[in-house]
């Protein structure tokens, strides 16, 4: 299933590895929301040669806490959290298409001006929330 995911975004030449992290159980009490501790890790090659000081969690889990800072409705008990798959949709790639191509980075220069779709050679400015809404499908 993930290898089918991966070679359909990025073809079939790519190094792919998969962090396993095995986790301990779960605390009870008023510690109930609180992850359970993890006790191990296992780094799992799936295809190519991935380099095994790069097989980490730690991308992806930044960028699932800055989403769910950044939109609340990611945010379990509250009054913003989707209902539907089509509004969840729609807001995802608004804040996707907001955080790539109009929110500069302070990671990826000074002064702060460039965004990953400008780093990536997808356009070349910062692009201002009136082209963002351009690009919707007034047919709907």
């Amino acid at each position: 299933m993930y290898l089918e995911a991966v070679e359909g975004a990025f073809g079939a030449n790519v190094d792919y590895a998969m962090l396993v992290k095995i986790y301990g159980p779960s605390p009870e009490g008023q510690r109930r929301y609180s992850p359970p501790e993890c006790i191990a890790a296992e780094k799992h090659t799936i295809q190519g040669n991935p380099d095994p000081a790069h097989i980490s969690t730690s991308y992806v889990e930044r960028q699932n806490l800055t989403m769910r800072m950044s939109m609340r409705r990611f945010t379990r008990l509250t009054n913003a959290f989707s209902k539907k798959l089509e509004n969840h949709m729609h807001a995802l790639a608004l804040y996707f298409m907001h955080y790539n191509f109009a929110r500069p980075h302070k990671s990826l220069s000074k002064p702060y001006t460039t965004t990953p779709a400008m780093t990536a050679g997808l356009t070349d400015h910062v692009w201002e929330i009136s082209e963002i809404l351009s690009l919707l499908d007034r047919s709907n």
